[in-house]
C-alpha cells in the first residue's frame, strides 16, 4: 500500500519496446481509448513527452515514454480507425499524434468540450468535471514533478493515472446529456473545426500572437512575420522554446525602429546577450527582407476598429450572449468570446463578401444557436426588454411590431 493509505491502482507498467507492440495490439481490440500525457515543456522546442497514461479494455497502462525507445506504436494505434479515442483538454495529445505519425487520433471525442456543451464552465479542470459528473472528489495533481525523473514513486504514477481511468465514465455521461439535448451533432462539428484549426493552424497565423504586435501596421508586421519565422527555424535548431532565442519585446521593438543597420539594432536594450550578438548578421537580414517587400505582400492588418460601436454594441450582445447561454445550458465562453462578438457586428455593419470567411457566429450550430438572434438584434427586427430583474434570466427577446 502506498504511503498515501490510499490502495493501490492496478495497473500495466510498459517499459520496452516488445511491451509496448503486445499492448498495442490489445488495444487494436478496444471500441475506444481514454488516454491522457505528461510532458515537460519548459526547456525545449517541442514538448519532452515524458508518460502515457492510458485507459482501455476495462485495463490501466502507464507508458514509460523515457524507458520505451520508440512510442511511435502507440500513435499508430490510437489513429488507427475502428475505435473512439477520449481526452480531456487534448491539444497536446493531438500534436503529439500528428507529429509521430501525421494523423489525428481517431473519433475524437473530448470531454472538456462536450462538457460546455451541457451548460458546464468552460474550460472546466479534469478535478472540476469529476465532481460535476461523477460526484467524486478528484485527487491533487502533482504540479511541480519533473516527469523526466527516474524512477517514478507510487504517488506519482498515481496521480497521473487519476487522470485517465474517469474519462470513460465521464464521456458516457455526456455522451446521454448530449443526446437529451439533442447536442451530438453540435459536439461533433465542434470537434472537426476544433481538429482542423489544431492541424492546420500552423505558422501561417502564430506569428500574429506576437505580444504588443496587435497595433503595428503593415509594414511592421512584416517585420514581426521575418522574425518569427527566423526565431522559429533557429528554435527548432537549438532545440529550445522560441522566446529563450529571440524575446517577443524584442522583435515589436525592431519592427517599430524598422532598420536592418546591425549597429543601431546591437543599441536595442537586450541584444547585449552573448547569443544575440552572434545572430546580429542573421536578425538584420530578416528585417532588410521585410523592408523590401512589396506593399501588396506585406500582412494587412486586422480590421480596424470604430471607437464607440464595438465598446457599446459589443458590451450589450455579450450580456445578451450570457443570458441566453445560461437560459439554454451552454457555457458562454464556449459560444463565443468578446473578439468573436466584435468580429460578428464588423461582418454585419461591412456587409458579407467572398474575401472574408463568415465570423464563428455566423457559422454552424453558434449561428443556430444565437447568431441569427444577433442578426435580428443589429437589423432592429428583435428588442429585448427586462422581465423580472429578480430572475436568473431577466432579459425578453420580443420581434419587433
Amino acid at each position: 500500500m502506498p504511503s498515501s493509505g490510499r490502495p493501490a491502482i492496478d495497473y500495466t507498467s510498459i517499459t520496452t519496446d516488445c511491451d509496448l507492440r503486445e499492448y498495442c495490439r490489445e488495444l487494436a481490440e478496444c471500441d475506444s481509448i481514454a488516454f491522457d500525457t505528461e510532458f515537460v515543456s519548459e526547456h525545449t522546442y517541442r514538448p519532452v513527452l515524458c508518460l502515457i497514461q492510458v485507459a482501455a479494455g476495462g485495463r490501466l497502462a502507464v507508458i514509460d515514454a523515457m524507458a520505451v525507445d520508440d512510442v511511435t506504436p502507440f500513435w499508430e494505434a490510437v489513429a488507427r480507425e475502428g475505435h473512439q479515442t477520449i481526452v480531456h483538454a487534448g491539444r497536446s495529445e493531438v500534436e503529439f499524434c500528428l507529429h509521430a505519425v501525421g494523423r489525428r487520433p481517431n473519433d475524437l471525442f473530448d470531454v472538456q468540450i462536450a462538457a460546455g456543451l451541457i451548460g458546464l464552465e468552460f474550460p472546466a479542470s479534469y478535478r472540476t468535471l469529476i465532481s460535476k459528473l461523477l460526484g467524486e472528489k478528484g485527487g491533487g495533481h502533482e504540479t511541480r514533478t519533473d516527469w523526466r525523473r527516474r524512477p517514478l514513486s507510487e504517488r506519482q504514477i498515481r496521480y497521473a493515472l487519476e487522470d485517465a481511468r474517469h474519462l470513460h465514465a465521464m464521456r458516457d455521461n455526456l455522451q446521454s446529456q448530449l443526446a437529451q439535448l439533442d447536442r451530438a451533432p453540435w459536439l461533433e462539428e465542434e470537434m472537426a473545426v476544433w481538429l482542423h484549426e489544431v492541424e492546420h493552424g500552423g505558422k501561417q497565423s502564430r506569428w500574429r500572437k506576437v505580444s504588443g504586435s496587435a497595433g503595428l501596421d503593415a509594414r511592421s508586421l512584416a517585420i514581426v512575420r521575418e522574425l518569427w519565422n527566423w526565431r522559429d527555424t533557429e528554435a527548432a535548431r537549438l532545440d529550445k522554446p522560441p522566446r529563450r532565442v529571440l524575446r517577443d519585446d524584442l522583435i515589436v521593438e525592431l519592427a517599430r525602429r524598422r532598420t536592418a543597420d546591425v549597429g543601431r539594432i546591437s543599441a536595442v536594450r537586450g541584444f547585449e546577450r552573448r547569443g544575440l550578438k552572434r545572430q546580429l548578421d542573421a536578425i538584420a537580414v530578416c528585417v532588410q527582407q521585410a523592408l523590401d517587400l512589396p506593399d501588396d505582400d506585406c500582412p494587412q492588418r486586422g480590421p480596424r476598429r470604430q471607437r464607440n460601436q464595438p465598446t457599446i454594441l459589443g458590451q450589450f450582445l455579450f450580456a445578451a450572449l450570457g443570458s441566453v447561454c445560461r437560459q439554454a445550458g451552454l457555457a458562454p465562453s464556449l459560444v463565443a468570446t468578446p473578439s468573436d462578438i466584435r468580429q460578428l457586428i464588423a461582418y454585419r455593419t461591412r456587409g458579407a463578401d467572398d474575401k472574408h470567411e463568415p465570423p464563428k457566429l455566423a457559422r454552424g450550430w453558434r449561428a443556430e444557436f444565437v447568431g441569427h438572434l444577433f442578426d435580428r438584434l443589429l437589423d432592429g427586427k428583435t428588442a429585448i426588454r427586462i422581465g423580472d430583474p429578480a430572475s436568473d434570466h431577466p432579459l425578453i427577446f420580443e420581434p419587433e411590431e
